[in-house]
């Protein structure tokens, strides 16, 4: 990506600039990269988890359902004109960390 303001920079700040892009770019691939592991890791031990004990699988599938049902009762309240906030998410009323209101 060409800026113009490099025209303004001697040859050692472009360079130095340009080195500097770079390692801010791998930096942040590495960065991703990592993340990616890190979110298979978590994807694995949840699958670990839930083959492990159906009930709580049935648990969180039903609390998902109920979750996609108040969203979108909240959804068709908004298309009717109803701006009345809605209560808690399903999942915050357990877990109040998660936030949701």
């Amino acid at each position: 990506m060409y800026n113009d303001e490099y025209d303004n920079l001697s040859f050692e700040e472009q360079l130095h600039l340009t080195e500097f892009l770079i390692r801010q770019r791998h930096n942040q691939q590495m960065f991703l990269r990592r993340n990616a592991q890190l979110l298979q890791q978590e994807l694995s031990f949840e699958a670990e988890l839930l083959e492990d004990n159906p009930e709580l699988a049935q648990t969180i599938h039903s609390f998902n359902m109920q979750e996609i049902q108040s969203q979108q009762q909240g959804s068709f309240g908004i298309m009717q004109g109803d701006s009345t906030p809605k209560g808690q998410s399903v999942w915050s009323k357990f877990f109040p960390g998660l936030g949701g209101n």
